[in-house]
């Protein structure tokens, strides 16, 4: 992992001000996806933009889907459609070409599907667009191996050449009818013990764990928990198979969600980070510190009428702190549950 020390940004903003491409391929050649967008907060939006539209497109895309989904705006802003769609979206994957185009308007969604080269793909986010973003089909890509059946194991073999050509990863391969619905699994030991065999339906993993295209994230996540998988199909309401879901695009969903519950059950109203600015934190947490300090001013309103009761019976005003009290205890309890829940179901996919 590269440390980013003030001498190594230093280098390369110079770099950068020199506009000097060789130099700049050669510093992006050697970082992952992750240590690039970390760049992102050491750099101006203009020096970002050039290093990113430097990247070749498979790693470019990478890079701005690593980055933060507020980083990511700013950047998209300042780029033009027909960039966004030739230089990062023609280069991802489906969903994550969903996440990206669900963060911008529709009249910005429709000119960028318009410069998409691949039609196909194009047609795929379209229909993606469409699901519930909180549900299997929201979740789930069109990237995966899909055989027949019927194939004999050569033309199986031949076939999955063809398709791995245009993938990063091959979780498993899927075998369908000749009406698309699923029908098993096809495991790498049985193509390589039975490389004659007449049809692979003969040899396949029938009635494999599947989802359907309407179910939730969280019954996505307990599924893959329970039986162990990196990647599971989706199939839609009459059995054909429209997709998968991989096990880092779970985790990612989940972390998301429980972020977000965590931060409102903190009482912080929008995104931060622990590195942003005083003011961005204070501006996150004031919404819910005027509503507490309103609360406050409401009850010692309240108290206020009750000044004869609690004059007649001081020892009344022993309970008042012991309510607050548990009140407060109440929240933490609940900010506690929080932590406790996101680390348990984030633990079965470390």
């Amino acid at each position: 992992m590269i440390e980013f020390t003030k001498d190594y940004i230093d280098k390369l903003k110079a770099i950068i001000a020199a506009k000097d491409e060789a130099a700049a391929r050669a510093e992006l050649k050697e970082l992952y996806p992750a240590d690039v967008a970390e760049l992102y907060k050491d750099l101006t939006l203009e020096e970002a933009i050039y290093l990113y539209l430097l990247l070749d497109g498979d790693k470019g895309a990478d890079v701005l889907m690593e980055l933060d989904e507020e980083d990511r705006a700013k950047l998209l802003d300042h780029l033009p459609n027909e960039v966004i769609a030739r230089r990062f979206v023609d280069n991802m994957e489906t969903n994550d070409a969903v996440d990206l185009m669900r963060e911008l308007d529709e009249d910005r969604q429709e000119e960028i599907l318009s410069h998409i080269q691949d039609v196909e793909q194009a047609g795929d986010i379209v229909d993606l667009l469409k699901y519930d973003e909180d549900t299997a089909g929201g979740l789930m890509g069109t990237e995966m191996i899909v055989v027949n059946e019927n194939w004999s194991m050569p033309k199986c073999m031949e076939e999955m050449r063809r398709q791995a050509e245009e993938m990063d990863e091959i979780y498993y391969v899927y075998v369908v009818d000749d009406d698309e619905r699923l029908r098993g699994v096809l495991p790498l030991k049985k193509m390589i013990t039975n490389p004659s065999v007449s049809k692979i339906k003969h040899v396949m993993k029938k009635e494999p764990i599947s989802v359907r295209e309407d179910d939730s994230i969280e019954d996505v996540a307990q599924t893959i928990e329970k039986y162990d998988l990196v990647a599971l199909p989706v199939i839609d309401s009459i059995g054909r198979l429209v997709g998968r879901i991989t096990i880092d695009d779970v985790m990612d969903e989940i972390r998301e969600q429980h972020e977000r519950e965590y931060q409102l059950a903190s009482g912080i109203s929008q995104d931060v980070e622990s590195s942003d600015k005083v003011w961005l934190q204070t501006a996150a947490r004031l919404p819910w510190l005027l509503i507490g300090m309103l609360g406050g001013l409401s009850n010692s309103f309240i108290l206020g009428g009750f000044e004869g009761t609690l004059a007649a019976n001081p020892k009344m005003a022993l309970f008042i702190p012991l309510i607050g009290g548990t009140g407060g205890q109440c929240g933490d309890t609940i900010v506690g549950d929080y932590r406790a829940e996101f680390g348990q179901q984030l633990a079965p996919f470390r």
